[in-house]
Formats: structure tokens, C-alpha cells, sequence
């Protein structure tokens, strides 16, 4: 069993995967789609998860720095009523994703990655980044 991190847009779904022990989370790709279309996704992930046995998706949640939540957390609400309602088996877990689409520009120039590069990259490397957090949670619980 494996999980899988994804981090929502508009237009883009970036997914990650841990590997086969849980412990190390790599990008996967990004899926693109028409604006808000976000019932079009939901065949390619559910090759994903089936191809890689996945048991848990981590979806970002994007919440206003004060921690409120906005016109983008109600997107991701939404999504993860979506994901539960098509995809019955598997638990999804909100993650605060606050700041990570940064960490991935960051992480991204950092490997000398150009910033026109970064478009097609960081919404992977950003559900990296939330896959991650998940995973340090779920650390945390087991201590």
C-alpha cells in the first residue's frame, strides 16, 4: 500500500508517490485540465491508484496565512468529496499545503531548474511537498 500526494489548481493536478515503503516521496507528474473540470482527473488517477495499490491520498488545503480558509480551500473541499464519492476504499487526508507552491519554486531553482521550467514542474514537486508533511504526520502518530 502506498500513498499518494496531490496538490489542486485550476488547471493542474500535481501528483506524487511515495515508494514502496512509505518513507520517500517523489514527483509523479502533472495532470492538466480544462478550468475547474475537475471530474475530467478522475480516470487517469484512478489508473494511478490502481497501478501502484495506493490505500491514502494527501490533497492539499490551502488556507489564507491567518489560517482561515477561502475561495481555494472550498475548491479542495470539494475535490476530496469528489475523490471519496469515486474512489470508496481510499481515505483522503487534508493537508496544509500553506506556502508549498513556493518551497517548490524554490526547491526547483535551487536545482538550476529555469523559472520557465518551473511552470511544468512545481505543482508535482508542490504535492511532493504536501505527500511529505503527510508522512511526517503519520511518523508523529506512530511515536
Amino acid at each position: 500500500m502506498r500513498y499518494l500526494g496531490l496538490d489542486l489548481g485550476t488547471k493542474t493536478l500535481g501528483v506524487a508517490l511515495t515508494d514502496k515503503s512509505n518513507t520517500i516521496s517523489t514527483p509523479l507528474k502533472t495532470i492538466r485540465f480544462e478550468f475547474e473540470k475537475y471530474e475530467s482527473v478522475l480516470e487517469e488517477l484512478e489508473e494511478i491508484i490502481a497501478k501502484n495499490n495506493v490505500s491514502e491520498i494527501a490533497l492539499g488545503l490551502p488556507k489564507n496565512m491567518d489560517g482561515s480558509m477561502g475561495f481555494a480551500s472550498d475548491r479542495s473541499l470539494n475535490f476530496k468529496k469528489l475523490l471519496e464519492d469515486n474512489f470508496k476504499d481510499i481515505k483522503v487526508t487534508l493537508i496544509d499545503e500553506r506556502l508549498s507552491s513556493i518551497e517548490a519554486h524554490n526547491i526547483l531553482s535551487g536545482n538550476g531548474k529555469k523559472e520557465k521550467e518551473h511552470k511544468k514542474n512545481v505543482d508535482a514537486v508542490a504535492a511532493t511537498i504536501i505527500l511529505d508533511t503527510f508522512l511526517k504526520r503519520k511518523a508523529n502518530e506512530n511515536e
